[in-house]
């Protein structure tokens, strides 16, 4: 049976595609990839996945990044990418500053109802999974619906295992994962497993359940 949308994943931006900078990612040369992330991207889309970044980009809305930069940027990303064989089908940005009183600064939904709208799954999400490194883009998740992934990268990279433990104890359904690479073991894992495939791509690449 041909499914009715797109097998699609969510992903956050810094500290899950690239090294997280406190004072924002400005320029293209800023823009540094993880270890392994954009394979990691690359064998999703291999697999029939469509993969689209949620960003909060308040650099905007503080004066520290232009349009032009931002673009800039993503280009760099999206070049990058392709020179692995992965893409990004779309970048969803919030441009605001955490007071504006928006609706798309994550941790609320608004992001991820505009790439349900796109993909025509009206508010339906529950079946796409959305990689997060921060507490609050794992409550934009849960508010969306989406399945939640944490990765240890990024500013999740620094938790010690009490604070961890907290993320990992409001979040229904959490899987954790070391990096963007084990999620994608895990999801081409639970794929194959429900198809019935075993072979060298079936790794199980979770850290944790809840």
């Amino acid at each position: 049976m041909v499914p009715l949308h797109p097998k699609l994943v969510i992903l956050g931006r810094d500290g899950v595609l690239n090294q997280y900078r406190e004072d924002h990612v400005k320029a293209p040369e800023e823009w540094q990839p993880l270890p392994g992330a954009l394979e990691a991207v690359a064998r999703l889309n291999h697999a029939g996945w469509h993969a689209v970044v949620a960003t909060n980009q308040s650099g905007i809305g503080g004066g520290l990044v232009d349009m032009g930069s931002l673009n800039a940027v993503h280009r760099r990303m999206m070049q990058s990418l392709a020179e692995c064989g992965g893409r990004i089908d779309a970048v969803f940005f919030c441009p605001h500053t955490p007071g504006a009183g928006c609706d798309c600064r994550k941790p609320l939904p608004g992001l991820m109802l505009q790439i349900a709208e796109r993909y025509g799954l009206e508010t339906e999400l529950a079946d796409v999974p959305m990689v997060c490194d921060t507490e609050r883009d794992l409550q934009a998740a849960q508010a969306a619906g989406c399945q939640p992934h944490l990765v240890l990268t990024g500013r999740a990279a620094a938790l010690g295992a009490d604070e961890l433990a907290r993320w990992c104890a409001g979040v229904d359904g959490l899987h954790v994962h070391a990096d963007l690479g084990a999620f994608v073991d895990f999801v081409l894992h639970r794929e194959h497993e429900a198809l019935g495939v075993v072979g060298e791509d079936s790794r199980p690449g979770a850290l944790q359940r809840h």
